[in-house]
């Protein structure tokens, strides 16, 4: 429930934008991180703060990086190397990795 009261107090009519809100409404993406503009009573944007964009960025990019690992795993007929085996063979320990 508490998730559709965030939704519901997301929403923003576009009227808003044309009294003059919006330094107002932009304030709001300090503290939440998406804003669902109104126009005829019906979603006609979504705006997000800079910080909720870069996480849906990175989100995405990590998927694509994922999908692409995937496909050359399922087209290589190679022998596989272990990531210890690249380790041990580079001389890193997982302590530097850490670091």
């Amino acid at each position: 429930m508490a998730h559709a009261a965030n939704v519901l107090n997301s929403l923003v009519p576009i009227t808003q934008f044309n009294r003059g809100q919006a330094a107002r409404i932009f304030d709001r993406l300090h503290s939440e991180s998406q804003l669902v503009v109104l126009k005829n009573n019906q979603p006609a944007a979504i705006i997000l703060s800079p910080s909720e964009y870069q996480r849906l960025s990175e989100i995405e990019e990590d998927y694509l990086l994922l999908r692409e690992a995937m496909e050359r795993l399922s087209t290589n007929t190679a022998p596989a190397t272990t990531m210890d085996d690249v380790m041990r063979e580079l001389g890193i320990t997982e302590e530097a990795l850490r670091l």
